[in-house]
């Protein structure tokens, strides 16, 4: 945070009355600020007013100069839970004419043009918790209970300023008693838009299978009654529809999994508290924080013996399971009823039995659902039932997956809880819209000096997500209240997010920045980490558009003012079949095999009417690109030691060897197991070799080894790389840095080479986080081009 600039008037007034006019910037809106300002300057003795504009917050303080500092220093020190306060000035001048008598009040808000964000969404607070578990409360049992402190936020905001008519609560009129509080500076509720009580506001329907509407007066009741007996409902949140069974039940999480056609993709699970995960996953302080935080993302833990045995089905061949608490009062409410509805709120802190899964209801790779119409119709034939309500989802919104680092978290997926909170940067300039990528899709919008990374999209594949892409970019306008100067998108010209892009900026006549892939990987880091380079940038994913149109994806680069070369790669491996290969990992490692002189083994590897066809495919180099992909290093690896021939979903093979690893432990690595080459080439053949023919009883250990070996080649790799550019600073960029014994080893083996390790934080490591790369490298080429 900006520290406060204090800008006095000329002359030492004494004890005469000065007028502050202050003004805040940041997360400032929708989370309790200007009550908790009322509540200080009141207590400091101050006239004046507060209002919210498309700034900020704006105040007008008067009284003694005291007084007025005393408010700035607790602008600072102790905005409300959920604040974010990024900058504070004031300016100080004279007050002729005496002392100002009246009262401090909240003024109305003032429209203008937007310089405030919107605030990300929040889990339900302990002291809303307190009243829906209180039978004397108004609001027991009340699905929807919400103060300034939580609640509804991103989700439900149409624009700014945020005020309940620009919000999907524009509809309920508050009764008496919610007006009441809606109105006075000393209520928690003072104005918190989505503020309600049964006699108000939104109100739940369950319906059956075909959408019909069910005569029950308790629906939470019947909703709980019905996953307990093995039903699958649909269940609407706060940024869209979940699918919801028992964990435990294997039928019905088989039922899931058939009707989602999901295939082996692990599910999430909900536990009732960090208490009751504890008794099937590993949760240590680092993972406690996150499934706790405001946020409430899912968090993937490491499974204890038993996990699998007490939920078949839900984290296949995976040493890890997400994990997520309730963070909306309707998942309380139906952890409660499952329970039997024990008295008052301590249940909520000891270790219960029930788990849910939860997961995203969107069938068919379409964006997740978030309208009652689209529910029933979509959803049609795979839930059994409908848990719905009439409080409109204005954007939806996933919820966010972490994985605990030793530095905090690092974000697998960016959505609930943590879009649209910007991201600052080391200089600004003109907006700047960032298309992302074609998988993991989001986009990004710069205002200033600021990022504003979207909630994920999903991949661009299909025309209903191609829509959401658009939906999110206009809604991010209206926002921030700008429209963008530039337009960059990656240099693959088959990328839906190329395509759109493009047509949004012939639309508007404005230029657009094609980036390479990789280069954008390392950007983000370097935004989000405000490092300036030059750097060394080791960008590992599984595919990206080379710039000699070649398919990369295991990149050092050296990362400056004037771009970025590429100063070495993965020795290329062959991609039998083309894309093919990365659904196919024995494909891998028959490539693998050829590339070693081995090609009287590759027949072993194949399917039996496969292996003529591939062995001529490799001879020829017919249908064979090069890939210099460290995604694909992970297929041959996974498909030499058998682990999975085919994969039911992205990044599954890496995904089990990573697993078997872990469960294995350390090992050395290899000796001899890589080669740097005199042209800057990282092979790993020897290693490849080695582990190639490893008995199914040794795969663990192949695994250990393949992991321990590969941290020590790019290791040795990137210092040799740093030393000879005189770089201290290395980015870790792309979806192979999801990879926890990669990332952790590489960091540890940098840092003791004397190095400063970034890492992607904010934003994923993976295509999710790379819209803020092209965007930071957009306001760069401005700035370069004399744009400001």
């Amino acid at each position: 945070m900006k520290p406060a600039a204090l800008h006095a008037p000329s002359r030492d007034a004494g004890d005469a009355p000065v007028l502050g006019r202050i003004r805040v910037r940041g997360q400032v809106q929708g989370v309790g600020f200007r009550p908790f300002v009322w509540r200080v300057a009141t207590e400091l003795g101050l006239a004046g007013w507060v209002r919210n504009d498309g700034h900020g917050v704006t105040i007008e303080a008067e009284g003694r100069r005291d007084g007025i500092q005393a408010l700035v220093a607790r602008l600072e020190r102790e905005p409300p839970p959920l604040a974010r306060v990024d900058a504070v000035d004031c300016r100080l001048q004279a007050v002729p004419g005496g002392a100002a008598c009246a009262p401090f009040t909240i003024a109305p808000s003032r429209a203008g043009a937007v310089r405030t964000t919107a605030a990300p969404d929040a889990a339900v607070c302990a002291e809303c918790l307190r009243e829906l578990f209180d039978p004397a409360d108004r609001r027991h049992r009340y699905p929807f209970v919400n103060c300034t402190h939580c609640g509804p936020r991103y989700t439900i905001i149409e624009s700014l300023p945020y005020d309940r008519p620009s919000t999907t609560m524009a509809g309920f009129t508050m009764c008496e008693a919610c007006d009441a509080e809606y109105r006075d500076p000393a209520s928690r509720r003072f104005h918190a838009q989505p503020n309600a009580c049964p006699a108000c506001g939104p109100r739940l329907e369950l319906r059956d299978a075909d959408g019909r509407r069910r005569g029950c007066a308790d629906a939470i009741a019947r909703a709980a009654s019905r996953i307990a007996g093995g039903a699958i409902l649909a269940i609407k949140g706060i940024g869209g529809y979940h699918l919801v069974c028992d964990a435990g039940n294997a039928r019905a999480v088989s039922r899931l999994r058939d009707a989602k056609r999901r295939d082996g993709k692990p599910f999430a699970v909900m536990a009732a508290n960090a208490a009751s995960a504890l008794a099937w996953a590993e949760c240590g302080e680092h993972e406690r924080a996150l499934l706790e935080s405001d946020a409430r993302p899912i968090v993937l833990l490491r499974k204890r013996a038993g996990c699998d045995a007490r939920f078949p089905g839900v984290a296949p061949e995976l040493a890890w399971i997400g994990v997520m608490l309730p963070y909306a009062p309707l998942h309380h409410l139906l952890f409660h009823e499952l329970l039997g509805r024990p008295p008052g709120t301590g249940w909520m802190h000891a270790p219960q039995e029930p788990a849910l899964v939860v997961t995203s209801a969107n069938p068919c790779a379409e964006p997740l659902v978030c309208d009652d119409a689209e529910a029933l119709e979509r959803l049609h034939g795979i839930a059994e039932g409908f848990l719905l309500h009439d409080r409109a989802i204005r954007t939806r919104c996933d919820d966010s997956v972490v994985r605990a680092t030793p530095a905090g978290g690092s974000l697998v997926r960016r959505a609930r809880g943590h879009a649209p909170r910007p991201i600052a940067l080391a200089h600004g300039g003109p907006p700047v819209l960032a298309c992302g990528a074609h998988d993991k899709s989001t986009v990004c919008l710069t205002r200033g000096d600021e990022a504003f990374v979207s909630q994920h999209v999903g991949d661009l594949d299909n025309a209903a997500v191609r829509d959401a892409w658009q939906a999110a970019v206009a809604h991010l306008e209206r926002l921030l209240g700008v429209r963008p100067r530039l337009v960059v998108h990656d240099l693959h010209p088959d990328y839906a997010s190329t395509r759109l892009g493009a047509d949004f900026a012939r639309a508007l006549g404005i230029a657009t920045l094609g980036v390479q892939h990789h280069h954008a990987h390392c950007a983000a880091v370097m935004a989000e980490h405000r490092v300036q380079g030059p750097a060394i940038g080791l960008a590992l994913d599984g595919h990206g558009l080379g710039a000699d149109g070649g398919a990369w994806g295991g990149e050092l680069l050296h990362v400056g003012d004037a771009g970025a070369a590429r100063i070495g790669h993965l020795a290329t491996l062959a991609l039998p079949g083309g894309d093919r290969a990365a659904r196919e990992p024995w494909r891998m490692a028959a490539a693998a095999l050829h590339a070693l002189g081995r090609d009287d083994a590759v027949a072993a590897y194949c399917p039996p009417d496969a292996a003529p066809v591939i062995e001529r495919m490799l001879a020829a180099g017919t249908n064979c690109p090069p890939s210099s992909s460290a995604g694909r290093l992970f297929d041959a690896a996974a498909g030499l030691l058998r682990v999975k021939p085919r994969m039911d979903y992205e990044g599954q093979a890496a995904m089990i060897l990573e697993s078997l690893a872990e469960r294995h432990g350390d090992v050395a690595p290899l000796p001899g197991g890589f080669e740097i080459r005199a042209d800057g080439t990282l092979s790993l053949l020897p290693l490849l070799d080695a582990i190639a023919g490893a008995g199914a009883g040794h795969a663990a250990r192949a695994a250990a080894l393949f992991h321990a070996t590969l941290v020590a080649g790019l290791a040795r790799w990137a210092v040799t790389a740093a030393r000879e550019h005189g770089c201290r600073d290395i980015v870790l960029a792309g979806g192979c840095f999801l990879n926890r014994i990669l990332a952790g080893g590489l960091r540890r083996a940098l840092e003791a080479a004397g190095l400063r390790v970034h890492e992607a934080c904010r934003v994923p490591p993976n295509d999710g986080g790379i819209s803020l790369g092209q965007a930071w490298l957009g306001l760069r080429a401005l700035a370069a081009g004399g744009e400001s």
